[in-house]
């Protein structure tokens, strides 16, 4: 197969070398020039050039009167215009002069390879309306990822990429698939900017721009809306992404009406230890040891982490709600406690509020790192939310909830994180009792790339506990996962490619609330 030819003109051209080897290495024909003329020069004498990145402002021939001169010879050639300006009347201009797509600097090889992606498989990705719809809105997304968001703007671009997931689930355009997956992974980047420049912030000092988060869940989304007349069921699935929410919804919809669909930020680290002991406390986890500290252990001390949920729920009841209310506590990690959710499903209709914690979800992305099949059965986050759905629709759980919703109530899915799949492993140098977890780390003298993370050199900056005096928390960014060097090549194989959680991405972090009510 021939290399596809790219020509390149910038009067900057040598400041894109680190561009043009990424491209060369990804097997593409570079032809690079500095102006606007030598360009015209290569068009009439290269006759299989495939693609041509301009810029918009080289001295003398412009990069607007450089296009319209191509397109007078070359119609058909994709131009992708980059441009340091983004003045409306130059986009406007470069877009009627028929260019294919624009980018503004500074350009990231990652930007680049879609551009190429979509343009050079163009005919492939609009083989199917679904792609198509997908190509239009391609550039929307991009921009939006860019454009500084807030943190319900991030919402908002997430449930859009989901959104397309699920349309692309049934596609059969593999290049579609992988331009939004390389969108996502460029959102993530630009995600855990937004939270690496944020979260101490919200911790520390909260203000109007801070979101609802695990430790004032309850406190905003769970209590306001208890009834008097009416019971409330709230189904805590641990590991529950919004996509595996929206791959659910539809047999949720046969029983229930969704009244609303709402989100909260998970606290960092996004881990059952820390999350949810904070969604059931109303407690950052600094304050639950201070307050509780028979009931917290550290990473690095012996026993279960999340023992005391129910102790810290009816604390938070007790300072929170101030009229009396039954309150039940369900914790379901096996086949003999699901049987007694599907049992007592009755009795928790005279409860004000019967919390269920159900650990499949966060069991199946650990076993799928242990056991081959499922690495099989869950190869891809494709195959990941089909497996969810497998198991809910055939759970004794589910057999529950429709029994709840026959006697009607009001029922509450949500998820204390979410889960990542991880490719880029990072190094990590620790002592003993460094952590063991893949996208976090808490230990004293860590060694490790300061790129890949979010460092919180004192803990109480983000109302963490600190095991030690020189505790340091590092959070993994996009999906990095942390590796010792010993025996590093078997790990990095071992792990690659699994669903971890405890760093920041949106999959993790933007956990889903869903307020529903029996039809």
């Amino acid at each position: 197969m021939e290399k596809i030819k790219i020509l390149w003109a910038d009067d900057e051209i040598d400041l894109l070398k680190p561009q043009i080897m990424f491209l060369e290495k990804r097997d593409y024909d570079v032809i690079a020039v500095t102006n606007g003329h030598d360009a015209l020069e290569e068009c009439e004498n290269t006759n299989d050039i495939d693609v041509v990145f301009l810029d918009e402002s080289m001295p003398g021939l412009t990069g607007l009167e450089t296009l319209a001169k191509i397109k007078q010879s070359n119609p058909h050639l994709p131009v992708v215009m980059i441009t340091k300006n983004e003045a409306e009347n130059v986009m406007e201009e470069a877009l009627g002069s028929q260019i294919t797509d624009y980018l503004i600097k500074p350009v990231n090889p990652n930007q680049i390879l879609l551009t190429l992606k979509k343009i050079i498989d163009k005919k492939d990705l609009v083989s199917e309306k679904t792609n198509s719809d997908y190509q239009r809105e391609f550039r929307q997304i991009s921009m939006d990822i860019n454009s500084g968001l807030d943190v319900e703007e991030w919402v908002d671009v997430y449930k859009k990429i989901i959104n397309w997931e699920l349309k692309l689930d049934a596609s059969t355009s593999t290049q579609m698939g992988e331009i939004l997956a390389m969108q996502k992974t460029e959102a993530n980047a630009e995600f855990s900017k937004f939270i690496e420049k944020r979260y101490v912030d919200w911790i520390g000092s909260p203000d109007d721009n801070t979101p609802i988060m695990s430790h004032n869940l309850m406190r905003n989304k769970v209590f306001p809306k208890l009834k008097d007349d009416q019971p409330t069921i709230m189904l805590l699935l641990d590991n529950l992404r919004f996509d595996q929410w929206k791959i659910l919804e539809p047999l949720f919809a046969e029983y229930f009406r969704v009244e609303e669909e709402d989100h909260f930020y998970s606290i960092l680290p996004t881990s059952t230890q820390y999350s949810r002991n904070s969604i059931f406390a109303g407690m950052m986890p600094a304050d639950i040891q201070k307050h509780y500290p028979d009931w917290w252990l550290n990473d690095n001390e012996q026993g279960g982490k999340n023992m005391r949920e129910h102790d810290l729920l009816n604390e938070q009841v007790k300072r929170i709600v101030h009229k009396p209310i039954r309150v039940d506590y369900v914790k379901v990690t096996n086949i003999n406690k699901a049987k007694q959710v599907q049992d007592n499903i009755l009795n928790y209709m005279n409860k004000d509020l019967t919390v269920i914690v159900y650990n499949f979800i966060d069991m199946l992305s650990h076993a799928r790192t242990e056991m081959e099949v499922l690495k099989e059965l869950a190869s891809d986050e494709k195959a990941y939310r089909s497996l969810t759905r497998s198991w809910f629709e055939n759970s004794l759980l589910w057999d529950a909830l429709q029994t709840a919703a026959e006697r009607g109530c009001q029922l509450l899915v949500t998820t204390d994180h979410g889960t990542i799949r991880v490719n880029t492993a990072s190094k990590v140098v620790g002592d003993r009792e460094t952590t063991t977890n893949l996208r976090y780390k808490v230990g004293r003298n860590l060694q490790y790339d300061k790129r890949d993370v979010l460092e919180v050199r004192d803990p109480k900056d983000a109302k963490l506990p600190r095991p030690n005096m020189s505790s340091t928390f590092i959070f993994a960014k996009e999906d990095a996962f942390f590796l010792y060097p010993n025996n590093y090549n078997h790990f990095h194989k071992y792990y690659k490619n699994t669903f971890q959680h405890g760093g920041i991405s949106l999959e993790e972090i933007i956990c889903p609330f869903i307020t529903l009510s029996s039809k």
